[in-house]
Protein backbone atom coordinates (compact mmCIF):
# COMPACT_ATOMS: atom_id res chain seq x y z
CA UNK A 1 0.00 0.00 0.00
CA UNK A 2 0.79 3.33 -0.72
CA UNK A 3 1.83 6.22 1.88
CA UNK A 4 -0.87 8.51 2.56
CA UNK A 5 -0.93 11.88 2.36
CA UNK A 6 -2.54 14.54 4.59
CA UNK A 7 -3.29 18.59 3.48
CA UNK A 8 -1.68 21.16 5.21
CA UNK A 9 -3.44 24.30 5.98
CA UNK A 10 -1.18 26.13 3.42
CA UNK A 11 -3.01 24.22 0.60
CA UNK A 12 -0.25 21.71 0.14
CA UNK A 13 0.22 18.04 0.77
CA UNK A 14 3.07 16.15 3.19
CA UNK A 15 3.53 12.23 3.14
CA UNK A 16 2.30 11.30 6.53
CA UNK A 17 5.19 9.08 6.89
CA UNK A 18 8.84 10.48 6.31
CA UNK A 19 12.19 9.40 7.40
CA UNK A 20 14.57 11.08 9.64
CA UNK A 21 18.26 12.06 9.46
CA UNK A 22 18.70 13.37 12.38
CA UNK A 23 22.13 12.08 14.21
CA UNK A 24 23.05 10.07 10.69
CA UNK A 25 26.85 10.73 10.00
CA UNK A 26 27.10 12.56 7.18
CA UNK A 27 29.83 10.58 5.78
CA UNK A 28 26.96 7.51 6.02
CA UNK A 29 24.17 9.98 4.98
CA UNK A 30 24.24 9.46 1.31
CA UNK A 31 24.22 5.84 1.19
CA UNK A 32 21.54 5.49 3.63
CA UNK A 33 19.13 7.97 2.39
CA UNK A 34 19.50 6.58 -1.09
CA UNK A 35 18.84 3.00 0.57
CA UNK A 36 15.54 4.28 1.99
CA UNK A 37 14.25 6.26 -1.36
CA UNK A 38 14.76 2.76 -2.89
CA UNK A 39 12.66 1.25 -0.06
CA UNK A 40 9.87 3.54 -0.97
CA UNK A 41 10.57 6.47 1.06
CA UNK A 42 9.54 9.91 -0.34
CA UNK A 43 9.97 12.51 2.55
CA UNK A 44 13.11 13.27 3.87
CA UNK A 45 13.54 15.00 6.94
CA UNK A 46 17.02 17.20 7.54
CA UNK A 47 18.37 20.34 9.26
CA UNK A 48 20.95 22.34 9.22
CA UNK A 49 22.73 21.06 12.33
CA UNK A 50 22.62 18.13 11.28
CA UNK A 51 25.46 18.84 8.72
CA UNK A 52 24.48 16.29 6.16
CA UNK A 53 22.22 18.52 4.03
CA UNK A 54 24.62 18.71 1.07
CA UNK A 55 25.00 14.61 1.54
CA UNK A 56 20.81 14.45 1.42
CA UNK A 57 21.05 16.36 -1.69
CA UNK A 58 23.37 14.01 -2.98
CA UNK A 59 21.10 10.78 -2.34
CA UNK A 60 17.90 13.06 -4.35
CA UNK A 61 19.92 13.84 -7.44
CA UNK A 62 21.41 10.34 -7.51
CA UNK A 63 18.20 8.18 -6.68
CA UNK A 64 16.81 10.07 -10.25
CA UNK A 65 13.61 10.48 -8.43
CA UNK A 66 11.92 13.76 -10.00
CA UNK A 67 12.04 16.49 -7.65
CA UNK A 68 8.52 17.41 -7.48
CA UNK A 69 7.73 13.28 -6.60
CA UNK A 70 9.96 14.29 -3.05
CA UNK A 71 9.03 16.25 -0.08
CA UNK A 72 12.11 17.91 1.36
CA UNK A 73 12.08 19.47 5.20
CA UNK A 74 14.93 21.47 6.35
CA UNK A 75 15.13 23.51 8.88
CA UNK A 76 16.98 27.12 10.86
CA UNK A 77 19.34 26.55 13.55
CA UNK A 78 19.07 28.65 16.33
CA UNK A 79 21.95 30.63 15.97
CA UNK A 80 20.57 31.80 12.84
CA UNK A 81 17.14 33.24 13.90
CA UNK A 82 18.45 36.83 14.12
CA UNK A 83 16.06 38.67 11.17
CA UNK A 84 19.18 39.46 9.42
CA UNK A 85 20.64 36.43 9.42
CA UNK A 86 17.34 34.05 8.16
CA UNK A 87 17.59 34.32 4.68
CA UNK A 88 21.56 34.05 4.27
CA UNK A 89 20.32 30.42 6.34
CA UNK A 90 18.23 29.63 3.62
CA UNK A 91 20.13 29.90 0.96
CA UNK A 92 22.87 28.23 2.53
CA UNK A 93 20.32 25.20 2.93
CA UNK A 94 19.19 25.01 -0.36
CA UNK A 95 22.69 25.36 -2.00
CA UNK A 96 23.93 22.36 0.33
CA UNK A 97 20.72 20.70 -0.63
CA UNK A 98 21.37 21.67 -4.45
CA UNK A 99 17.45 21.98 -4.64
CA UNK A 100 15.30 24.89 -5.83
CA UNK A 101 13.23 25.21 -3.11
CA UNK A 102 12.17 23.29 -0.08
CA UNK A 103 9.16 21.62 0.59
CA UNK A 104 8.88 22.15 4.21
CA UNK A 105 11.25 25.15 5.77
CA UNK A 106 10.89 25.18 9.72
CA UNK A 107 11.72 26.96 12.88
CA UNK A 108 13.89 24.39 14.89
CA UNK A 109 13.56 25.54 18.46
CA UNK A 110 11.91 28.44 19.82
CA UNK A 111 14.33 29.39 21.68
CA UNK A 112 11.96 31.55 24.22
CA UNK A 113 15.14 33.58 26.02
CA UNK A 114 16.29 34.44 22.87
CA UNK A 115 13.41 36.06 22.07
CA UNK A 116 14.21 35.91 18.14
CA UNK A 117 11.27 33.58 17.04
CA UNK A 118 8.49 35.84 16.01
CA UNK A 119 10.77 38.04 13.57
CA UNK A 120 12.32 34.82 12.21
CA UNK A 121 8.94 33.70 11.62
CA UNK A 122 8.60 36.56 9.90
CA UNK A 123 10.99 36.07 7.63
CA UNK A 124 9.83 32.60 6.77
CA UNK A 125 6.19 34.13 5.80
CA UNK A 126 8.39 36.27 3.26
CA UNK A 127 9.93 33.13 1.74
CA UNK A 128 6.71 31.10 0.94
CA UNK A 129 5.44 34.55 -0.85
CA UNK A 130 8.81 34.08 -2.83
CA UNK A 131 8.42 30.52 -3.65
CA UNK A 132 11.57 29.80 -2.34
CA UNK A 133 9.26 27.11 -0.29
CA UNK A 134 6.35 25.73 -0.61
CA UNK A 135 4.88 25.40 3.20
CA UNK A 136 6.28 27.15 6.33
CA UNK A 137 5.99 25.75 10.35
CA UNK A 138 7.98 25.30 13.06
CA UNK A 139 9.65 22.41 15.55
CA UNK A 140 9.11 22.24 19.24
CA UNK A 141 6.99 25.07 19.71
CA UNK A 142 4.56 24.97 22.82
CA UNK A 143 1.27 26.34 22.82
CA UNK A 144 2.34 30.09 24.18
CA UNK A 145 4.79 29.97 21.47
CA UNK A 146 2.25 29.27 18.62
CA UNK A 147 -0.15 31.34 19.85
CA UNK A 148 2.47 34.51 19.87
CA UNK A 149 3.36 34.26 16.25
CA UNK A 150 -0.08 33.32 15.38
CA UNK A 151 -1.55 37.16 17.24
CA UNK A 152 1.61 38.64 16.16
CA UNK A 153 2.15 38.13 12.25
CA UNK A 154 -1.74 36.32 11.44
CA UNK A 155 -0.15 32.95 9.75
CA UNK A 156 -0.45 29.75 10.88
CA UNK A 157 2.52 27.31 11.23
CA UNK A 158 1.80 24.73 8.63
CA UNK A 159 3.18 22.01 11.06
CA UNK A 160 4.92 21.76 14.14
CA UNK A 161 7.00 19.16 14.54
CA UNK A 162 7.92 18.03 18.03
CA UNK A 163 8.95 14.89 20.68
CA UNK A 164 6.01 12.76 20.39
CA UNK A 165 5.84 9.32 21.49
CA UNK A 166 3.53 6.19 23.32
CA UNK A 167 4.93 7.76 26.57
CA UNK A 168 4.50 11.13 25.53
CA UNK A 169 1.55 12.16 23.54
CA UNK A 170 1.17 15.53 23.80
CA UNK A 171 -2.79 15.16 23.85
CA UNK A 172 -2.98 19.46 24.97
CA UNK A 173 -0.70 20.19 22.09
CA UNK A 174 -2.12 18.08 19.46
CA UNK A 175 -5.89 20.04 20.58
CA UNK A 176 -4.40 23.15 19.69
CA UNK A 177 -2.99 22.01 16.87
CA UNK A 178 -6.36 20.69 15.84
CA UNK A 179 -8.41 23.38 16.78
CA UNK A 180 -6.06 25.68 14.47
CA UNK A 181 -5.18 23.14 11.07
CA UNK A 182 -2.06 22.51 12.51
CA UNK A 183 -0.46 19.16 11.46
CA UNK A 184 1.19 17.59 13.98
CA UNK A 185 4.63 15.88 13.16
CA UNK A 186 6.22 13.21 15.44
CA UNK A 187 9.77 13.41 16.28
CA UNK A 188 11.43 10.43 18.31
CA UNK A 189 8.13 8.74 17.25
CA UNK A 190 9.55 6.01 19.29
CA UNK A 191 11.11 7.51 22.41
CA UNK A 192 14.47 7.67 21.02
CA UNK A 193 15.17 4.55 21.81
CA UNK A 194 15.15 4.93 25.56
CA UNK A 195 12.58 2.75 26.21
CA UNK A 196 11.09 -0.47 24.17
CA UNK A 197 8.21 -0.80 22.58
CA UNK A 198 8.45 -4.42 23.34
CA UNK A 199 7.79 -3.46 27.07
CA UNK A 200 4.29 -2.70 27.22
CA UNK A 201 1.48 -5.38 26.42
CA UNK A 202 -0.66 -3.15 24.70
CA UNK A 203 1.69 -2.94 21.94
CA UNK A 204 2.93 -6.23 21.77
CA UNK A 205 -0.59 -7.63 21.84
CA UNK A 206 -1.97 -6.20 18.89
CA UNK A 207 1.91 -6.88 17.24
CA UNK A 208 1.01 -10.59 18.00
CA UNK A 209 -2.65 -9.93 16.64
CA UNK A 210 -1.60 -8.54 13.23
CA UNK A 211 1.79 -10.61 12.93
CA UNK A 212 3.62 -6.99 13.22
CA UNK A 213 6.89 -6.24 15.63
CA UNK A 214 6.51 -3.96 18.31
CA UNK A 215 7.83 -0.68 15.96
CA UNK A 216 5.45 -1.27 13.36
CA UNK A 217 2.93 -1.37 15.64
CA UNK A 218 3.63 2.17 17.43
CA UNK A 219 4.30 3.48 14.02
CA UNK A 220 0.82 2.48 13.35
CA UNK A 221 -0.66 3.75 15.99
CA UNK A 222 1.02 7.73 14.98
CA UNK A 223 -0.38 7.18 11.44
CA UNK A 224 -4.07 6.06 12.90
CA UNK A 225 -3.44 9.51 15.62
CA UNK A 226 -2.96 11.48 13.19
CA UNK A 227 0.47 12.51 12.97
CA UNK A 228 2.77 12.85 10.61
CA UNK A 229 5.73 10.44 11.35
CA UNK A 230 9.52 10.60 11.23
CA UNK A 231 11.39 7.41 12.07
CA UNK A 232 15.62 6.50 11.25
CA UNK A 233 16.69 3.91 9.98
CA UNK A 234 20.53 2.78 8.82
CA UNK A 235 19.53 -0.58 7.73
CA UNK A 236 17.46 -1.45 5.19
CA UNK A 237 15.93 -4.14 6.97
CA UNK A 238 14.51 -1.79 9.45
CA UNK A 239 13.69 0.46 6.62
CA UNK A 240 11.54 -2.37 5.31
CA UNK A 241 10.15 -2.70 8.72
CA UNK A 242 9.26 1.07 9.02
CA UNK A 243 7.89 1.47 5.61
CA UNK A 244 5.60 -1.91 6.32
CA UNK A 245 2.66 -0.31 8.22
CA UNK A 246 0.06 0.25 5.51
CA UNK A 247 -1.46 -2.96 5.60
CA UNK A 248 -3.04 -3.75 8.60
CA UNK A 249 -5.30 -1.61 10.72
CA UNK A 250 -5.33 -0.86 14.80
CA UNK A 251 -9.03 -1.76 16.32
CA UNK A 252 -10.28 1.15 18.21
CA UNK A 253 -9.46 -0.98 21.82
CA UNK A 254 -5.99 -1.40 20.66
CA UNK A 255 -5.58 2.22 20.08
CA UNK A 256 -7.26 3.54 22.92
CA UNK A 257 -4.73 0.63 24.91
CA UNK A 258 -2.06 2.45 23.62
CA UNK A 259 -3.33 6.00 24.70
CA UNK A 260 -3.57 5.08 28.15
CA UNK A 261 0.50 4.69 28.05
CA UNK A 262 0.89 8.33 28.09
CA UNK A 263 2.60 9.21 31.31
CA UNK A 264 3.42 13.36 29.42
CA UNK A 265 7.05 12.54 30.25
CA UNK A 266 9.29 13.59 27.74
CA UNK A 267 13.14 11.90 26.83
CA UNK A 268 14.49 14.90 25.64
CA UNK A 269 14.62 18.35 26.48
CA UNK A 270 11.81 20.85 27.59
CA UNK A 271 12.01 23.60 24.63
CA UNK A 272 11.46 26.16 27.19
CA UNK A 273 14.64 25.25 28.42
CA UNK A 274 16.59 25.29 25.25
CA UNK A 275 18.16 28.29 24.73
CA UNK A 276 21.40 27.67 23.00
Amino acid sequence: MSVPFLTLNQGNTIPQLGFGTFKIDPELTQGIVEEALAAGFRHIDTATVYGNEAEVGAAIRASGIPREDLFVTTKLWNDAQKSDQVRAAYERSLGALGIDYVDLYLIHWPMPALDKYVGAWNQLIQFKSEGLTKSIGVSNFKVPHLQRIIEETGVVPAVNQVELHPLFQQVELRKFHDDHDITTEAWAPLGQGKYSMADYPAITAAAIAHEKTPTQVALRWHIQTGNVVIPKASSRAHMDEDFNIFDFELTPAEMTAINALDTNQRQSIDPDDFNE
